[in-house]
């Protein structure tokens, strides 16, 4: 099997989705049969969060995913695509209302869009982490934590809300084929 890994350290963005994609694909062209794929993010943009996950989820190889010490707020989306999850002892997982930065002026059509966007966003996050958390022993309400208070998740929370599969340190094998994608 040829397990190829791929670290990702930097924000969900145009650039880092381009790049996660296009390094996937080499990866892929080069005889990847498993991507392994390290997270370090903050998160960022929901519409290349959502598009990752999705992407994910398309490719003809099983994807694993790894925290490596904190992955947040869309970062969390991204991480569930992986068929096995798991996350080094000391790392963390942030889930926190969503916020959007407007410039200029803004009119009630464009207010309602945002505000119809926001909502559809807060709901799919949520059917996601359900359904790739939905045989775990704990709940967690992800609602409350998109609209309320933010909420920071250790890797033992992570292992019992179903978000992990184990805790696990980072090991590389000497001859792994190694990829990055950064800001």
């Amino acid at each position: 099997m040829a397990t190829h890994i791929i670290h990702f350290t930097g924000p969900i963005n145009s650039s880092t989705c381009g790049n996660l994609i296009g390094t996937c694909t080499k990866a892929l062209q080069q005889g990847a049969t498993q991507l392994q794929l390290n997270i370090v993010t903050m998160g960022g943009d929901c519409a290349y969060g959502f598009s990752l996950y999705n992407y994910l989820l398309s490719l003809p190889v099983r994807v694993d995913t790894h925290n490596l010490g904190t992955v947040e707020s869309m970062g969390n989306i991204m991480f569930l695509a992986g068929e096995r999850r798991t996350a080094c002892p000391l790392s963390k997982f942030l889930f926190h209302p969503f916020h959007w930065t407007l410039h200029g002026s803004v009119d009630h059509a464009r207010m309602t869009e945002y505000a119809m966007s926001l909502e559809h966003d807060l709901r799919l996050y949520a059917e996601i982490v359900g359904q790739r958390t939905a045989d775990a022993a704990a709940h967690l309400d992800i609602p409350a934590c998109l609209t309320g208070q933010a909420r920071i998740i250790d890797p033992d929370q992570a292992l019992a809300c179903g978000l992990i599969h184990a805790i696990s340190p980072l090991t590389i094998p000497e001859s792994a084929c190694q990829w990055s994608v950064h800001a």
